[in-house]
């Protein structure tokens, strides 16, 4: 995937889950919390401004910011395992061509 698309990605799901967060806190059946940092966690991959507020949370709730820290380890790894498995996938697939 090209630099502007995954750009792209990185902005619509990051303002979904930033949406569904800010939901989540008036809702009791959406985890509001857990929405906002992986809306703010996404969009600082692409967002000047959310990577210094997700800074400033790191600092300020350092427990916190452990589990995130946690969870951005796991999704990267189960990322990386997907990618393998696609990976392999499509070199066993027949050449459509």
């Amino acid at each position: 995937m090209n630099s502007a698309k995954t750009t792209l990605l990185y902005t619509i799901l990051g303002w979904t889950f930033l949406i569904l967060g800010v939901l989540g806190l008036f809702l009791p059946f959406l985890q509001g919390i857990l929405f906002l940092l992986i809306g703010l966690y996404l969009l600082s991959k692409s967002s000047p401004w959310a990577k210094r507020l997700l800074e400033r949370m790191k600092m300020r709730y350092p427990k916190l910011s452990s589990k995130l820290e946690d969870w951005i380890h796991r999704v990267e790894h189960w990322v990386a395992r997907s990618d393998k498995k696609k990976k392999k996938w499509d070199a066993k697939a027949p050449d459509k061509g």
